[in-house]
């Protein structure tokens, strides 16, 4: 009975150093990268999203990064559907797989599958976001205290984008958003081995403080100042790009703005971590560990 190729997972928060990682390990292993970092598929965003370079594209092949423009609809059901397809071709071509990111729900829609929701109503979807725009959040968690309490109690509050597509779904259905989560996972032609690189807190802040650093060298306000004519789209809604935003409005000072990113970022880290852990079954690392990592992929594959 042949045994299911192997794709190894490499994830975990911003920062962590994860693309290094996985290039390195695709090297020993002579295999591809699949990317699941869900703002790294967009070609015009690029110091913002902290991509590999083109020199670390050259090292290991990655997919998913660079495959896409802002003005495309890419969301979460379709990278599954494309994700799926590319790991069955590599698969047949490499014993193993690597995937990399931190975009826990892109993760998950790529191991498990995502749960079946109803359409949204396009005026309902409108009706949320010009409520968000003009009032913020209060009203939001209003409403969504009243349709969906069970919801309200577990989400992110701070999360506008999880709270307006949970009040879509029950606006649009007529029933709670937390009434479609927890359908049957859904069946996988491969097997993993899942791993969360992620270096004590300390360490990872002081991480983030020198890349955000990094990024403002590199040119990140000018690439801000180039997307502002974008900046109603989703993607662009973002740790980064929001506060660059504002500080091109003249709303905020070039410090209090570059402070302001190295905040969000760090918050922004320690919800990708709460959300690995919450999801129980990865084994924790750090950059020291990459020889136990190469070591375990390799016990597994000679068994295969």
């Amino acid at each position: 009975m042949n045994k299911k190729p192997l794709l190894v997972i490499i994830a975990g928060p911003t920062a962590a150093g994860k693309t290094a990682f996985a290039i390195r390990l695709a090297q020993a292993l002579q295999t591809e990268i699949i990317s699941f970092d869900s703002r790294q598929f967009y070609r015009e965003l690029s110091i913002g999203t902290a991509k590999p370079s083109s020199s670390e594209l050259e090292y290991a092949r990655h997919h998913f990064v660079n495959s896409h423009s802002v003005s495309e609809d890419f969301n979460v059901a379709l990278f599954e559907n494309a994700a799926l397809i590319k790991i069955k071709e590599l698969s047949a071509l490499y014993p193993v797989v690597i995937a990399v990111g931190g975009s826990g729900l892109y993760l998950k829609a790529l191991l498990e599958g995502l749960d079946k929701f109803p359409d949204i109503d396009q005026n309902i979807k409108l009706k949320l976001e010009n409520l968000f725009t003009e009032n913020g959040l209060p009203p939001l968690h209003d409403l969504l205290l009243k349709y969906d309490p069970t919801y309200y109690s577990t989400v992110d509050l701070n999360n506008p984008r999880r709270i307006i597509r949970a009040l879509e779904v029950c606006l649009s259905a007529g029933l709670p958003y937390s009434s479609f989560i927890g359908q049957p996972l859904a069946d996988r032609d491969f097997a993993t081995l899942k791993f969360c690189l992620s270096p004590d807190r300390p360490e990872l802040y002081t991480r983030i403080n020198a890349r955000v650093d990094q990024m403002i060298e590199a040119g990140f306000i000018d690439e801000a100042k180039g997307l502002t004519s974008l900046g109603h789209l989703k993607v662009l809604r973002t740790v980064g790009y929001t506060e660059l935003f504002a500080y091109l409005d003249g709303k905020v000072n070039l410090s209090d703005t570059i402070e302001l990113i190295k905040q969000n970022t760090r918050r922004y880290a320690k919800r990708q971590v709460t959300w690995f852990k919450n999801q129980g079954d990865f084994k924790w690392i750090n950059n020291a560990d990459f020889t136990a990592v190469l070591s375990q992929i390799g016990e597994i594959l000679a068994h295969n």
